[in-house]
């Protein structure tokens, strides 16, 4: 039982985030409430601060204070490599493993007839226009492997061909540091389908 019905609309708000269900967000309250000085009031603010100035980039879709973002604007990365991702999230995941020092696109999703989303509702003309518009010597589609994603990586795939830009894909495999004991099966058939010599 919370204190009230606004302590509940918080716990229902927090508990929509992906990771947090119900009980995860009753403890989350609980210790912004015990705690409001030294961090409600500060996650007020960041939260207010990211409503009011954080906007998709019109050039990628990365999410960023400005538009073009950082990454497109910057004039140190290689404007000939574009890595298309599925979400922001992936973006900065590649971001922080600093292997990739191109730019990006973001689809914002991907193919799913069962979620109802089709091509129209994803970025993919926009990328065609822009690989279209020249200066893209490779387009990495780095989509997660899944059955959807592999689904859309074939369509993104398809839509680039008549554009004659060279479209690869990131393996897939063994993760280094991981026990064969415990992959999937897809993991294990992937990496076997894409060994290499030694």
């Amino acid at each position: 039982m919370t204190g009230g019905g606004e302590i509940e609309r918080l716990i229902e708000a927090f508990a929509r985030l992906p990771g947090l269900g119900p009980r995860s967000a009753r403890r989350a309250v609980l210790t912004l409430i015990k705690k409001r000085d030294r961090l409600m009031a500060p996650l007020i603010a960041a939260l207010e601060e990211v409503a009011a100035t954080v906007r998709p980039c019109a050039v990628c879709g990365n999410l960023d204070t400005r538009s073009p973002c950082g990454i497109c604007a910057d004039p140190h990365r290689e404007a000939g490599l574009l890595c298309v991702v599925e979400e922001v999230g992936d973006l900065w995941a590649l971001e922080r493993s600093r292997a990739f020092r191109g730019r990006y696109h973001v689809l914002g999703g991907r193919l799913s007839a069962l979620a109802g989303v089709g091509p129209e509702d994803l970025a993919i003309e926009p990328l065609v226009e822009r690989v279209a518009g020249g200066g893209i010597d490779e387009v990495i589609l780095a989509l997660n492997p899944t059955v959807e994603g592999q689904t859309t990586a074939h369509w993104v795939r398809d839509r680039l061909v008549p554009t004659g830009v060279m479209v690869s894909q990131l393996a897939s495999g063994v993760p280094l540091g991981g026990e064969l004991g415990y992959l999937d099966d897809g993991t294990l058939t992937a990496a076997i389908r894409q060994r290499r010599r030694t």
